[in-house]
């Protein structure tokens, strides 16, 4: 079983930033591939990012891609978001999930989750 905790949202300005992280517990993080998705008030959950076990290649939504960025430190068992030029329609619940090595932007090849963060982007 795999435990994965989020932390790093809030409350932000248009055009600001900032970081997500989500910590695991066990000792097979560096196995899996892993994504954040998000969820807005009323709307389906949708991808955000994944990256891959291993090789570290990264695939991102259209709406977040130049924006945000995803990474992993295997050492640490943790997978952070880097969310910048933040805006209004990035308002949502993250979420972090691990899943199928290769990497997957479908909800079905993940196995975990996480509870979420909410991060809110506000003036």
């Amino acid at each position: 079983q795999v435990q994965l905790v989020e932390s790093g949202g809030g409350l932000v300005q248009p055009g600001g930033s900032l970081r997500l992280s989500c910590a695991t517990s066990g000792r097979t993080f560096s196995s899996y591939g892993m994504g954040w998705f998000r969820q807005a008030p009323g709307k389906e959950r949708e991808f955000v990012a994944v990256i891959r076990r291993g090789d570290v290649s990264t695939y991102y939504s259209g709406s977040v891609k130049g924006r945000f960025t995803i990474s992993r430190d295997d050492a640490k068992n943790t997978v952070y978001l880097q969310m910048s030029s933040l805006k209004p329609e990035d308002t949502a619940v993250y979420y972090c999930a691990a899943g199928a090595p290769w990497g997957s932007n479908s909800e079905v090849y993940y196995y975990y989750w996480g509870q979420g963060t909410q991060v809110t982007v506000s003036s």
